[in-house]
């Protein structure tokens, strides 16, 4: 009897320690993002009254990252998926110190000397510049040629497109006035690494969200700084002028202002990219169109439009034309001289 007692109590002990080892663990939250998604991170708002970036570089060097030469993009490289900033989802803003793979590949920087225009004409013409605020490197030169009146002139102009702020969704307004915020091309950072931010009228003039919707003549200034850097100032419409009549840029004026890759010969060395636009809160044209705001308001109607220029991969003449504040372009600067 002891020894059928002994077994009793053995069975029961391990049908107990059974029911221990039969629960599993959690099943995967099905609203995280998978590794081949566009990271989303909500970045905190500035409480000061003028807009300003909203981080800095960052290296990590304990993973697989890179910092790319010439810009202050961050990019995390692994081999099986991107280091997420935020677990949240329905997190939409991303800083404009990250770049973040839109595949599960691993991402490879832009090569911004790629688009650059580098023959014995062009040799030792390309300078560097950094942005303080974020730590983005620029290429810019200076370009020769004649004013509207054909009289010599020259600008010193950055040969990349301005990428700072923190990005907002593409079907959404840049109405956030305590800091600098952007378009990326499909709300894809890696775009603005390869093609610059794309921004309203009033975000490229850092003026209130509302000057996209009513006048606001009174507050352009001469040599207007909006959200260029320091030392610099927003492309007039001047500017280019001077960049298509560059010296030895004879003829056609706009293939002369194209990067090679943009359907140009870029003798200028401008090197004007395909960047696309935000043209009523939808994105188009990337590698085929670009447009960019001018620093002044449209005569079309004053209120709700700017003066804006736009090249095609096609091209051979330069356009101008009116369009709404709203819309979404590039951005150059002009060094302050």
């Amino acid at each position: 009897m002891k020894y059928f007692a002994a077994l009793l109590v053995s069975a029961v002990l391990f049908v107990a320690c059974g029911d221990d080892s039969s629960s599993s663990a959690p099943a995967t939250d099905p609203s995280e993002e998978s590794s081949s998604s566009v990271e989303k991170t909500k970045e905190s708002s500035s409480s000061t009254a003028t807009k300003k970036s909203s981080s800095s570089v960052s290296n990590d060097k304990s993973s697989s990252s890179v910092k790319e030469d010439g810009s202050s993009s961050s990019v995390v490289k692994s081999s099986s998926s991107v280091t997420p900033k935020s677990s949240s989802s329905e997190e939409v803003k991303q800083s404009s110190s990250s770049v973040v793979a839109s595949s599960s590949s691993e991402y490879v920087p832009y090569n911004h000397r790629r688009g650059l225009y580098s023959d014995s004409v062009l040799t030792k013409a390309y300078k560097q510049f950094t942005d303080s605020r974020n730590g983005r490197t620029y290429y810019y030169l200076t370009i020769n040629g004649v004013d509207k009146n054909n009289n010599p002139a020259s600008v010193t102009v950055m040969a990349e497109n301005l990428n700072i702020g923190v990005m907002v969704d593409g079907e959404e307004d840049q109405k956030n006035d305590s800091e600098i915020e952007r378009y990326c091309y499909d709300n894809d950072t890696t775009n603005c690494d390869k093609y610059g931010g794309l921004y309203q009228w009033a975000e490229m003039m850092q003026l209130p969200s509302e000057c996209n919707t009513k006048s606001c003549a009174d507050l352009i200034e001469p040599n207007h700084q909006g959200i260029c850097p320091d030392g610099w100032r927003l492309l007039t419409e001047d500017d280019f002028y001077i960049v298509l009549h560059a010296d030895g840029n004879d003829y056609p004026y706009a293939e002369g202002v194209r990067a090679t890759s943009f359907g140009g010969l870029n003798y200028s060395g401008y090197s004007l990219l395909g960047a696309g636009y935000n043209w009523a809160y939808k994105f188009t044209e990337l590698s085929t169109g670009a447009y960019w705001h001018y620093p002044e308001e449209g005569e079309l109607d004053i209120q709700i439009a700017s003066n804006v220029g736009y090249q095609s991969n096609s091209m051979t003449a330069n356009g101008s034309a009116n369009a709404y504040k709203t819309h979404g372009f590039s951005v150059r600067c002009v060094m302050v001289e």
